[in-house]
């Protein structure tokens, strides 16, 4: 019976399940935190993902595994040295101190250039804004880049010793083409200067969906506690995967409440919104996949939890004893920004508040709050993608 290891390496915890491969029917599971953070920095060291990903292995019990696949966390930047060593904690997906970047980057070359060269309009989250940061802040630890990866790519680096990604998790750097199915260095060249060098040396080869990305090292199996010679698939992007594991079709519409929000689908043509509100990616399996974010989802209910000094739990309970609309309480939940260039600093609002107002009716407006702002992200998808 062959057994297959899937790894989930999130922005809070790794997860892994290992399963048999030929049922589907799962055998074991582990988990293991990562670093909290909280924006507008929100950073981790790349080394704690390994070590997450090392504790939840450990707890399956499992040491004979066929197989192995990185699912991650979009966007983030790792960088590493010529020695293959991380230069600095990475910056996450949910990051915003390269907003300033990302509004330039618009402000100088336009929206719709954007979206024609790469799918998407950058904004603090994407890969390349984090690189213009680095360049900006940090010219001494930028000069010695010799790799950029992605979360997913460097745990799948450690597993197997090569600098490969996938195009899913590529197409959310804002330096890959989805309709191309290429990298666009020139974006680099033209948005962080050439200098002496190469940026298409500095990136990850971009593997198809059923390229494997090598075979695990002996040190890795030894760290992991594995034996065998285990195969390790070209991962993806946590939303690719999502999709790829509900077996998404053209039409179906997704909708993700986490610590962010995504509204997406799957789509046989490449996708290029001009406004920004849809993100141009590609999937997992050859084709693309449009897709909303918003960083404020579970954020604001875990903020109105605290703030009316409640668990999430008693969160819940008090939300469902208030009538739908909340008695006139409206929560815009824009608590910590949003994925434009030009909100990088929107704050949350809180109207219709009376005398008579309870936690109640609060907590129903913060998830109300939430879910209008996935049914907005749905209506951006429909205009965008022609759901």
């Amino acid at each position: 019976m062959p057994v297959v290891l899937g790894v989930d390496s999130s922005t809070q915890a790794t997860k892994v399940e290992v399963r048999d491969a030929d049922e589907g029917r799962l055998l074991a599971t582990g988990r293991a935190p990562h670093p909290p953070t909280t924006p507008p920095r929100s950073e981790q060291d790349p080394n704690a993902w390994w070590n997450a990903l090392v504790d939840s292995v450990e707890q399956t019990g499992m040491r004979d595994i066929a197989a192995i696949s990185v699912a991650g966390q979009q966007h983030g930047l790792v960088v590493l040295d010529d020695n293959g060593d991380v230069l600095r904690p990475a910056k996450l997906w949910n990051d915003t101190e390269s907003a300033p970047e990302a509004a330039r980057m618009v402000e100088r070359f336009g929206a719709q250039s954007w979206a024609k060269a790469c799918g998407s309009v950058p904004v603090a989250s994407f890969t390349i804004t984090k690189l213009a940061w680095l360049a900006q802040h940090e010219p001494e630890t930028f000069a010695r880049v010799r790799a950029v990866l992605l979360p997913h790519d460097y745990l799948t680096y450690r597993l197997v010793g090569r600098f490969v990604t996938d195009r899913g998790d590529a197409s959310g750097t804002g330096y890959w083409s989805p309709a191309d199915n290429a990298w666009v260095p020139e974006l680099l060249e033209q948005t962080l200067g050439t200098g002496q060098v190469v940026w298409r040396d500095r990136l990850p080869t971009v593997l198809g969906p059923s390229d494997p990305a090598g075979v695990v090292t002996p040190e890795a199996c030894n760290e992991l506690g594995l034996r065998g010679a285990i195969v390790c698939g070209p991962g993806t992007g946590d939303n690719m995967a999502a999709a790829l594991g509900m077996a998404l079709r053209p039409g179906d519409v997704a909708l993700s409440v986490g610590t962010s929000g995504t509204v997406y689908t799957v789509s046989e043509a490449p996708s290029a919104d001009p406004t920004g509100a849809v993100a141009g990616f590609a999937d997992a399996t050859g084709r693309f996949l449009p897709l909303v974010c918003t960083l404020n989802a579970t954020l604001v209910t875990d903020a109105f939890a605290r703030l009316i000094s409640v668990d999430t739990e008693t969160l819940d309970q008090l939300a469902l004893r208030a009538p739908s609309g909340s008695g006139g309480v409206v929560v815009v939940p824009y608590l910590d920004g949003e994925r434009t260039p030009n909100r990088p600093d929107a704050t949350g609002t809180i109207a219709g508040i009376r005398t008579d107002t309870g936690r109640e009716q609060l907590a129903r407006a913060a998830f109300e709050g939430v879910v209008c702002g996935l049914l907005d992200g749905l209506d951006a998808l429909r205009a965008a993608a022609r759901v």
